[in-house]
């Protein structure tokens, strides 16, 4: 059986930041994420055997995303 979990954020501008985090965290990727960026939103679609594998996957994600966030924001010399 699969386990199968969706991240969506929605806000202006959610689309161009979610583009940086997926392209920051393909290499990372597994075949169980697939990430989908429009406009004013971005949804991530997560899938595993096991709830903990997904879980795992979700939050390693989601502490990677941050980081990315927190550096573009730097690089772009402001405070988020």
């Amino acid at each position: 059986m699969k386990v199968k979990g969706k991240l969506t954020f929605k806000c202006e501008n959610a689309g161009e930041m979610a583009s940086v985090i997926a392209q920051s965290l393909s290499p990372d990727n597994v075949s169980g994420i697939r990430t989908e960026v429009d406009k004013d939103s971005a949804t991530i679609t997560f899938s595993a055997d096991k709830i903990g594998t997904m879980l795992s996957s979700v939050d390693d994600y989601l502490m990677n995303a941050n980081i990315v966030v927190k550096l573009s924001h730097e690089l772009k010399h402001e405070i988020p």
